[in-house]
Formats: structure tokens, C-alpha cells, sequence
């Protein structure tokens, strides 16, 4: 079993916990492979990260989630502060440039860590990054955001939970059809109707908007030394992050490369999402190597 050893980085307005799995310096040769998300923390990688043990694997917590606690007094995630704190955090490792996986929100900081920071990343494989600018209903993707965000602050965690659900599992534009629907009842995915009292999800409240509003700039990235692979799951055909992946590939002049399973085909079952994780890392380590 690879060794897995924790630290903490202190960042302006932050402490940083990161997990680094095996030597920072392999053998092999291959790049330190980043593992990031948003609003996931580190522990969502644990599945994925057991079948990179050839490779140094480095996961974290953003600011202000999970173990990492932020210091600045805010409590808005934006890709710009958080590809900011991965810079340091790279270069706290001592051994970029790496390789970096990343996954929804994750894909979006990563993006920017790119854009602003080039020289850290060898390959950025981006994982159905959750952008609302590139889709063709772009103005309806935000009404639709706005819908469990008004459910969320309504009746609480599971409102907002079940209204997000039925956002991103809606197959499509987002059409009059979809705003027509009844509100979703949470007892429909087995959730309890309680208002749990909280307002501050990361991912329910407007915490988290700048991700999903952020702004791809395609010359930026197209230019920058860094290959950049745009990845969408095949279950996740016609869905919004799926949709958001292809737009995302398309602007960037590419197509989006398949991966296995769905927007979480990685994970083992953690949050009751279970991918297809053996699967999912084979064909991660493919794109990786053909770089």
C-alpha cells in the first residue's frame, strides 16, 4: 500500500491541507499527478488514487472545505483565489510541472491555473468543467441554477439537493418544458422533506456561482504550453455538464475525449455515486501517457 503522508501549507488567508501519496520524486520520471475538485475535497479521489501507485498522487482540500480552513473572512469559492492557492501549493511540492486530473468545479480553477500559471502543468485532463458561458442556452442554464438556489434557501439541503438533481439530469436545452416541471419532491430520491436549517452549501448556495460563471479565455488557453484535454463521461450524454464539456472542447477547437461512467466516474461509492473507477483510471492513465 502506497504511503500516504498529510501536510499543511499556510496561504494568505488560508491553511491548505494536502495528502501526497508515494515519493515526490518517482523513479519512473513520469509528472506528480494533481487530483483537485470543487466542491469535493480530497477524500473523493481515494478510489482513483489506488490505481495510480506508480505515480506521486496529490490531493486537497480548496479553502474553506473540508480539512482546509480559510482565514480571509470570505466565504465565496472563486477559480481565480483557488488556482492562485494551487500555484503556491505546486510550488511548495518542488516538483512541477505536474499532471492534473480535474473534476467538475476542479476542472473550471483548473482552467484558470492554466490560463494565469502555464508553466505548472504538463497535461490538464478537465473533467466536465461546469461552464454556463460556452452553452447555447447559456441565459436559461442560469435560471435553472437560480431555481435550486431559491429551493435551497426555501426549504433547506434536501429542497435544493432534489432541485439540483433534476438541473443536471435533465436530458437537453433547458426549454420552457423544463421550467414547467413541479418542484422536485426530495422524498423522490429518498431524502428527508426536514429543512436542515442551512444556507451555506457550497454547492446549493451562490457560494460556488463564480465557478459556473467563469469565463474561458480561448486564445489564453489555446496558446499556453500545457495540453489541455476537454473529458466528458459517456453516461452523461445530453446532460448539463456533459453539454458544458462539449461547448468547453469546442471553443478550445478540440473534441471532448470520452471517459468512462458519469460525471463522478471515478469515485468507489463515496456520496452514493459509485462509478467505475478501475475503468475510469485506465483510461486517465491513456491520455496521460500519450502526451
Amino acid at each position: 500500500m502506497t504511503k500516504t503522508q498529510t501536510h499543511t501549507l499556510s496561504v494568505p488567508g488560508a491553511d491548505l491541507v494536502y495528502d501526497v501519496r508515494g515519493p515526490l520524486s518517482p523513479s519512473g520520471g513520469s509528472p506528480a499527478l494533481l487530483m483537485i475538485g470543487q466542491p469535493m475535497t480530497a477524500e473523493g479521489f481515494e478510489a482513483l488514487a489506488e490505481h495510480f501507485t506508480d505515480r506521486t498522487v496529490v490531493t486537497y482540500d480548496p479553502r474553506g472545505l473540508g480539512r482546509s480552513i480559510r482565514t480571509d473572512g470570505r466565504s465565496d469559492h472563486t477559480p481565480q483565489r483557488q488556482a492562485a492557492d494551487l500555484h503556491l501549493l505546486i510550488e511548495a511540492l518542488g516538483a512541477g510541472p505536474v499532471d492534473v486530473f480535474a473534476s467538475s468545479g476542479g476542472a473550471v480553477t483548473a482552467l484558470e491555473l492554466v490560463a494565469t500559471h502555464p508553466g505548472d502543468v504538463v497535461t490538464l485532463v478537465a473533467h466536465e468543467p461546469p461552464i454556463n458561458v460556452v452553452l447555447p442556452d447559456a441565459t436559461a442554464a442560469e435560471r435553472a441554477r437560480a431555481a435550486f438556489y431559491e429551493a435551497y434557501q426555501a426549504k433547506g439541503t434536501s429542497a435544493g439537493m432534489a432541485a439540483f438533481i433534476a438541473m443536471t439530469s435533465w436530458q437537453g436545452e433547458f426549454t420552457e418544458a423544463y421550467f414547467a416541471q413541479p418542484t422536485p419532491d426530495p422524498a423522490m430520491f429518498g431524502m428527508s422533506t426536514d429543512d436542515d436549517g442551512t444556507r451555506d452549501d457550497p454547492l446549493l448556495s451562490k457560494n460556488s456561482w463564480a465557478i459556473s460563471d467563469y469565463r474561458p479565455d480561448a486564445s489564453v488557453l489555446t496558446a499556453v504550453p500545457t495540453r489541455i484535454v476537454i473529458a466528458v463521461g459517456e453516461e452523461s450524454a445530453g446532460t448539463y455538464t456533459a453539454r458544458t464539456a462539449l461547448c468547453t472542447a469546442a471553443l478550445l477547437g478540440q473534441e471532448a475525449t470520452v471517459f468512462p461512467s458519469h460525471h463522478g466516474g471515478f469515485l468507489g461509492g463515496q456520496f452514493g455515486y459509485a462509478g467505475k473507477p478501475e475503468e475510469f483510471a485506465a483510461r486517465l492513465r491513456d491520455v496521460l501517457d500519450a502526451g
